[in-house]
């Protein structure tokens, strides 16, 4: 039996090996990949992100707890963790928060480095998320590392983002300056039995009313679409993301959040934007690819000392990055 039928017929084992396969990048991940490929498209994917210490982790094990325990549905979660500095490996942080997930044969959790690329969210993790829908998981949560402004990069790759705020953390307008609002499905106010959680509800509110005028060009995942008045009931294209209140240590607010889900995902099944997202999705690692691959083909046609040589006059000033490129794609450095 082949590595991907086995997979496809609820290999655990086989999974986790095909997924550092992946991870690394190696020919037999990327052979497996391209097998596997027709049989995606079924799956969920929820992106989880937000400010590090708003406890995204511990929210992601009650979701996929409340998941299982209301359902037959299979979870898949890809924890992206800071890379470490000394192995480049994850830091497997994320593991030690979902303990209560262990033991589930319809649970699988991953822990993945970021490698240092902007969001956290490296190609690997885009990957594995195919393999986890080819395998029959009905759900994946991805969990970023919580970087900043680069987190709007899982936009490109969730159906929807779950942004997590908490109170306390002295930024209550940091969501607005990262950008984080542009890309929220369902906003979170994680710790909500903390002090100061109504003043991070009410910012948050307020940027919301901010940013839903009479008339709009809403940017979400690369369209731009111009709506109407928010309560125009025949404007589908409009999703003006709720506020949720959570305490996620205790399971408070859990059931409410996967309510907020669900109906995020009538509303993209509904208005056809479940099909527009998609698209932008694969577009975006089609045309990834596409870089990668001319980039390696690009390598293998120009000898390292041309290379070097270039290299080493834009570092003395004499060429510009954009002169040192134009001469070497023109194949005028052998």
């Amino acid at each position: 039996m082949s590595a991907t039928q086995a997979i496809l017929n609820g290999d655990r084992l086989a999974l986790a090996r095909l997924l550092t396969k992946v991870e690394n990048n190696t020919a037999e991940g990327r052979d497996a990949l391209i097998e596997l490929f027709p049989h995606t498209g079924r799956a969920h994917l929820i992106g989880v992100t937000g400010a590090p210490g708003t406890g995204k982790s511990s929210l992601v094990n009650q979701l996929a707890l409340h998941y299982r325990k209301t359902g037959d549905k299979r979870i898949a979660i890809v924890a992206v963790d800071p890379s470490s500095p000394f192995t480049g490996g994850a830091v497997l942080g994320d593991r030690v928060r979902m303990r209560d997930l262990s033991g589930d044969p319809n649970v699988f959790i991953r822990s993945m480095a970021s490698r240092g690329s902007l969001g956290g969210l490296a190609q690997a993790t885009a990957d594995a998320t195919q393999v986890f829908d080819a395998a029959g998981f009905d759900i994946i949560i991805v969990e970023t590392v919580g970087a900043g402004q680069s987190e709007v990069d899982i936009a490109r790759l969730a159906h929807t983002t779950i942004v997590v705020e908490a109170p306390g953390l002295g930024d209550d307008i940091q969501a607005i300056k990262a950008g984080i609002l542009e890309i929220a499905d369902v906003l979170v106010v994680n710790k909500a039995d903390r002090p100061g959680a109504e003043n991070t509800e009410k910012a948050l509110r307020t940027m919301l009313e901010l940013a839903h005028p009479t008339e709009r060009v809403f940017i979400h995942h690369g369209a731009a679409m111009k709506t109407d008045s928010p309560k125009t009931k025949t404007d589908h294209a409009l999703w003006i993301p709720p506020i949720q209140r959570a305490v996620s240590t205790e399971g408070t607010g859990i059931p409410e959040l996967a309510d907020a889900v669900a109906r995020h995902v009538a509303h993209l099944r509904s208005s056809g934007e479940w099909a527009s997202r998609e698209r932008a999705r694969l577009e975006v690692e089609l045309e990834a690819s596409i870089r990668e691959g001319l980039m390696r083909k690009f390598r293998e046609t120009l000898t390292a000392q041309a290379y070097d040589q270039t290299l080493e006059s834009v570092i003395q000033r004499k060429l510009s990055p954009r002169q040192a490129a134009a001469m070497l794609m023109n194949g005028r450095k052998k």
